[in-house]
């Protein structure tokens, strides 16, 4: 019963390979990939683990969860994909006990390209407004700011604040608020006071969402081809703009400061729980294990295709641009702290305060801030972009192979091939 079993599942394998397409070209399945987990947590959450957990300490446990843990696994998935020709859907069902994961993994799928399509509008936000004279986020001057407004670099904004609440008599103390603040939380979100009030439609912000829709919808309308196109920029376009980033921070004054403070290795921190169980969160989370892209991803390859030279190739790609991203981050950030006078913790932020605070902050400080600005939130944009079509390229792949009769359209009834309305991937009768 189980050689019967095996052979059928040899069987449907093979008549799925010959009915899916395939990568075009060998190296399209490496630069789908590496745009694919190559993305914003490389940018913005490894560079400030690894100076809060013990800086060079920290790529200890890193590199150890990166063999012992992600490679492996990363491996796995590709080769599932590449034996069973069958997307993130369907691939478990070669057990039946595990059919359940890939609908799990698709649910998580569907999430990240939510919350992702989110943080792209909010780079293309910032982009637009770096086209301004002068920057929006670096004066007190615009129509959200409030009279507790200062900026950074400008000595008499404290105690014009101070001289103020002195000549209205106010009994409570002013608290100042940056106009890099003001600019995140009322010009861009427009926050509200809680959960209690709904707030208003940011109309800039949706119109951003609107293109960053409109885009993925343009990078994969023509399949898995046509993306196979598209990734060859999104993946190779934002690390050429990481290096000029990582080269203009290097000559900044104070920029070793920050790089010293980034790498510097304190070996204590590896007593710590915490330290560890980042090291292997980052790991996990920046090579997209367990949300099926790289299933989907793998399931185009050929059945025979040396896959495991390309994981090789790509783990040290995706370890590698995380540690370039933290020379880059942590050069402006020393750079930014020598420039205030302050110490580079209390300049060094993670997540959406990195990129959306801390660093249009430092952008105020140097020259041609414009230009930088458009730099490094088009970098940030396309970053998040190729992850965010690579994952929609897998949720929808997986409805194609679960219903495919809902998603093609039949040539000539019981012959020809069909293709998907939402997804043209073709299939054979």
């Amino acid at each position: 019963m189980a050689k019967e079993e095996t052979r059928e599942l040899n069987l449907n394998s093979q008549e799925s390979e010959n009915s899916r397409e395939k990568w075009k070209r060998k190296i399209d399945f490496v630069f789908s990939i590496a745009g694919g987990f190559v993305g914003l947590g490389n940018v913005w959450r490894f560079p400030y683990l690894c100076y809060k957990n013990g800086g060079g300490a920290f790529l200890v446990p890193y590199f150890l969860f990166v063999f012992v843990g992600s490679l492996p696994v990363f491996f796995l998935e590709v080769v599932i994909g590449q034996y069973t020709s069958m997307g993130s859907s369907l691939a478990f069902n070669m057990v039946p006990m595990l059919k359940g994961i890939g609908i799990a993994v698709n649910v998580i799928n569907f999430h990240l390209n939510t919350y992702y399509a989110v943080i792209l509008a909010w780079s293309v936000r910032y982009f637009f407004a770096s086209m301004s004279k002068t920057l929006p986020w670096s004066t007190c001057k615009n129509e959200f700011n409030t009279p507790n407004c200062f900026v950074f670099g400008e000595e008499n904004n404290m105690t014009i604040l101070n001289r103020t609440a002195n000549l209205t008599n106010l009994s409570y103390n002013v608290t100042p608020t940056s106009s890099v603040v003001e600019f995140w939380e009322r010009g861009v979100l427009n926050k509200s006071s809680g959960l209690g009030e709904m707030g208003s439609v940011q109309w800039e912000l949706l119109l951003c969402l609107l293109l960053t829709w409109v885009v993925m919808y343009f990078c994969i309308w023509k399949g898995i081809g046509w993306t196979s196109k598209v990734v060859y920029f999104t993946a190779t376009f934002p690390l050429l703009l990481l290096f000029v980033l990582l080269i203009r921070g290097l000559t900044l004054d104070g920029a070793m400061d920050g790089v010293i403070y980034y790498l510097k290795p304190d070996l204590e921190k590896l007593k710590n729980t915490q330290v560890w169980l980042d090291a292997a969160n980052q790991v996990f989370f920046s090579y997209a294990i367990c949300k099926g892209m790289i299933i989907t991803m793998g399931s185009y390859n050929d059945y025979k295709y040396n896959s495991y030279r390309d994981c090789l190739f790509l783990s040290c790609l995706n370890s590698g641009v995380s540690l370039i991203a933290g020379f880059a981050i942590f050069s402006v950030l020393g750079f930014m702290a020598k420039e205030q006078g302050v110490r580079i913790e209390d300049v060094a932020v993670s997540g959406p305060g990195l990129a959306f605070i801390a660093y249009p902050k430092a952008l105020t400080l140097m020259p041609m801030p414009q230009f930088w600005g458009c730099l490094f939130f088009f970098m940030l944009f396309l970053l998040g972009l190729d992850s965010e079509f690579v994952g929609l390229e897998t949720m929808i792949a997986a409805f194609v192979d679960l219903y495919p009769v809902w998603f093609k359209k039949t040539v000539e009834e019981g012959t020809g091939p069909g293709w998907s309305l939402l997804h043209p991937v073709p299939y054979r009768y």
